[in-house]
């Protein structure tokens, strides 16, 4: 069966611009001539486009009741370490590996950024791809050339060419902020971390590019607000338990510790509360924290969090039911975005506040509480 690179080799254009030619890409900067010296020799070698292909076997599977021929690349642009150091990377990742084993796809290739910046023909072999975090919009024009059929999770979609799944990380975190108000807290610090984007392919291995943080601009704009802003309370490192402990330390080795803290990560508020435990003081009592998440692990802190639950592992599936969708023909980009919640525990103090007679939180329900 002919190749994309066998008609390359014949009329000695690269493979890239012989894909796009036979992808119809409108921005591609080609003569009529070259375009149909392109589409002749494909004619010539029999050649069937990748989507054409695809879509005959869908079909076939789809007749036989399963989707277990599917070849779907999960890309994850965090390294190994920074995913075992965030769950929330791991519960998207879960969520894609279970849905994609409900389903019966048996072929879920896992690739990381550098393996994808290296070898990016071989994701022309794939049906599609569900790309995890932030992806600069370089790299992401670049892979199209190879694969068209794209699911971003946690991004939203350039140009609207892509199906994405996105949260309202505003929203989200007004929700974290605007309850510490209502909670009467004044003097409120932040803990929170650098969310790195992939740059172009040049520079893709040898730079760190960070992207602004909503969760830190939310905060920025809620205590400018209420006149309460103290550059002196934001501590920013990278995202990790550890990170979380050292600034907590760091914020109680100062003269004056917050009333509360809105820290942007469970995995973090982790640390945090470790440190603040280290140091006697207590939580919500001496100091409380709402955080971000709502990971597994956040229901069994000391103690609870009070955190902003995002529904990852939903994310995830929700990407692959997406791409099948596309595969089976569905060719309008589709966005979907996912609710957040705000989930009471202890960590907040809003237990202790409800205590109080006519507080105007006395009706908020505490998580596992009558």
């Amino acid at each position: 069966m002919a190749t994309i690179k066998d008609i390359a080799k014949q009329t000695n254009l690269s493979a890239s611009t012989v894909s796009r030619v036979l992808n119809h890409d409108e921005t591609l900067s080609a003569s009529p001539e070259t375009k149909q010296r392109v589409f002749q020799m494909a004619r010539e070698l029999n050649y069937r486009t990748v989507k054409s292909r695809r879509m005959q076997n869908l079909v076939h599977q789809k007749e036989a009741g399963k989707t277990g021929d599917t070849k779907i690349g999960m890309v994850l642009l965090q390294s190994q370490e920074e995913e075992a150091r965030d769950p929330y990377w791991q519960s998207i990742r879960e969520g894609i590996e279970k849905e994609s084993a409900d389903r019966g796809i048996t072929s879920l290739k896992l690739i990381r950024l550098h393996h994808m910046v290296k070898a990016k023909e071989e994701l022309s072999e794939l049906d599609g791809l569900v790309v995890v975090g932030r992806i600069d919009a370089q790299i992401l024009e670049s892979i199209y050339e190879y694969n068209r059929n794209i699911v971003l999770i946690n991004q939203d979609a350039h140009k609207d060419q892509f199906d994405s799944i996105i949260f309202d990380y505003e929203k989200a975190a007004s929700l974290a902020m605007d309850h510490l108000g209502d909670c009467g807290y004044k003097r409120i610090g932040y803990i929170g971390g650098t969310e790195r984007i992939s740059v172009e392919e040049a520079q893709a291995l040898k730079k760190k590019v960070y992207t602004p943080d909503a969760r830190k601009t939310v905060y920025e704009s809620k205590m400018k607000q209420r006149n309460a802003y103290d550059r002196d309370l934001l501590f920013v490192k990278e995202y990790s338990i550890q990170s979380g402990y050292d600034l907590m330390k760091g914020a109680v080795g100062k003269d004056s510790l917050p009333e509360a803290f809105f820290i942007a990560s469970d995995s973090m508020a982790i640390g945090a509360i470790r440190a603040l435990q280290e140091a006697n003081i207590r939580v919500p009592e001496d100091v409380a924290i709402v955080s971000f998440n709502d990971i597994e692990m956040a229901q069994f802190t000391t103690p609870p969090l009070t955190t902003v639950k995002i529904p990852t592992e939903e994310m995830g599936r929700f990407g692959v039911k997406m791409m099948l969708d596309r595969l089976e023909g569905r060719e309008m980009p589709v966005k979907i975005m996912v609710p957040t919640t705000l989930i009471v525990r202890e960590s907040c103090g809003v237990k202790q506040k409800k205590l109080a007679e006519n507080h105007p939180l006395k009706d908020i329900h505490l998580e596992g509480n009558p």
